[in-house]
């Protein structure tokens, strides 16, 4: 029996409006090679001066997974030649990184909890981007100098499951702290998996393997399994030694495998030294006091919302894995209807509804809009199904609640008289039928309310109808 040892290394795309090391923008919507100065272009002469913004950013994650944050750090040169790197160097930080020694909590479905161990974020500037066109490779260089936070977690984790739940809530922490869109599709969130197994009981870690460029969460889980079974088979198979070696694969979706891109290279082959051109780092009492106030996160939210809201843990969770969720729902709740309504049309109804590239962010019925819309369930205007309806048409339709359940002629009728007549009706076509459930057939009460809703048309309050109808059959 093998266990399986995960450790992570994610790379975050900062938010910030210029480069790591000069003025120039990190927008990437531009023509290629535009958004560069003799700096990021790595010419003669020109000097890297740090854009603090980073900093901030940084105090603001070390405060969020409860690290240390180092009030003096430092930057190192890390050698290597690839096209997108028109230094032959990376600036990052090796020795003393600003944020040390962190943790962040995994939830799992059962209630039970783990904490993974974060070794350190580290400030570095990122490299540009190659682009293969044919026979023919050409290099875009606005990427390069943007700022990255790299945040390596211990060898903690031990299964797919793990890495995701890891991944995600990583994810979400940088969205609620908006620090960087976290983008996986875009490379602003980018995951390296260093993935290794030894036999179970052994404390001993072996050859890890590194997989580079999964864009996915639900990818990167199969490549790690698919990555264990090679390396079991390997050890099963007694060349384990001879098959596996520290390297870099890659993950291939349509042919479901890893594959070798290159040798894994040590630290002593990066020939790191401290960063000569850049003084050390330091994060003053000013900074650590200002930026170390931070937005209200996940778990805390979901806290609150249990607490709150009186919904059971689950529910909470999964309004606040994202935040552009947690502020929907928060916004619905602000139209003064029940946390159980709001939940159910925003997760199940609206969600059931969202197709495609279509998301809460740019759906037609906002939060404001959805909420008017439970409203007018609560307050008796509208029936749940035909509320459904309404949002239907909604989905399609620039209108207001109101407009639109006029539009669809879907008022609920709760006008005590026009629904007498109706009761009446209906009673006096069906003697048989009163006299059943007068001597004792309850269930036919049913009957009664369905045969006055479908002579409404659906339009008519149940409650209404119901009290009537006790009313008048005695």
């Amino acid at each position: 029996m093998f266990e399986t040892v995960i450790g992570l290394e994610v790379h975050v795309q900062l938010n910030t409006k210029t480069k790591l090391f000069c003025s120039c923008a990190t927008s990437f919507n531009h023509k290629q090679n535009t958004n560069t100065c003799p700096t990021c272009l790595a010419l003669p002469g020109a000097l890297p001066v740090l854009n603090k913004e980073v900093l901030h950013k940084a105090i603001m994650l070390g405060t969020a997974i409860d690290a240390t944050i180092n009030t003096t750090s430092y930057f190192d040169r890390k050698s290597y030649f690839y096209p997108d790197s028109p230094s032959a160097y990376q600036i990052t930080q090796l020795y003393t990184p600003i944020v040390e020694h962190g943790a962040l909590k995994i939830d799992f479905e059962d209630g039970s909890h783990k904490t993974i161990r974060i070794n350190r974020a580290h400030i570095e500037a990122d490299a540009g981007k190659n682009i293969h066109d044919g026979d023919i490779s050409k290099v875009d260089l606005n990427r390069a100098g943007t700022p990255l936070l790299e945040i390596v977690s211990e060898p903690d984790m031990r299964n797919g499951e793990e890495v995701v739940l890891y991944l995600k809530k990583l994810h979400s922490i940088i969205r609620y702290l908006d620090i960087g869109d976290a983008n996986m599709q875009e490379g602003s969130f980018r995951v390296d998996v260093n993935v290794s197994i030894r036999p179970k009981g052994d404390e001993k870690l072996y050859t890890r393997v590194e997989i580079k460029n999964i864009n996915s969460f639900k990818f990167i889980q199969k490549a790690i399994e698919l990555e264990v079974a090679r390396q079991t088979e390997a050890w099963e198979d007694g060349v384990y030694k001879e098959e596996i070696c520290q390297e870099t694969r890659l993950f291939d979706q349509v042919k479901q495998e890893t594959r070798s891109m290159r040798g894994k290279e040590e630290a002593a082959d990066y020939r790191y030294f401290p960063e000569p051109d850049l003084l050390k780092v330091s994060v003053t009492d000013e900074m650590m006091e200002k930026f170390s106030v931070i937005p209200e996160l996940p778990d805390q939210k979901m806290a609150r919302f249990v607490d709150e809201y009186g919904m059971n843990e689950y529910s909470a969770s999964v309004l606040t894995s994202s935040v552009e969720m947690a502020h929907f729902f928060e916004a619905m709740m602000a139209c003064g209807i029940s946390a159980k309504n709001a939940l159910t049309w925003l997760t199940t109804e609206l969600q059931g509804r969202l197709k495609g590239e279509m998301n809460i962010s740019n759906s037609l019925v906002d939060a404001q809009k959805l909420g008017s819309l439970v409203k007018r369930i609560e307050d008796g205007t509208i029936s749940g199904k035909a509320a459904k309806e309404v949002l239907d048409y909604l989905m399609q339709n620039s209108a207001d609640v109101d407009s639109a359940i006029d539009t669809l002629g879907l008022k609920q009728v709760s006008d005590t008289g026009a629904l007498e007549a109706i009761c009446d009706a209906v009673i006096a076509a069906n003697p048989d039928k009163v006299e059943q459930y007068q001597g004792g057939k309850d269930k036919l009460f049913g009957f009664f309310v369905g045969q006055v809703m479908k002579e409404s048309k659906g339009s008519a309050n149940p409650q209404t109808v119901n009290e009537l109808l006790k009313a008048k059959l005695g």
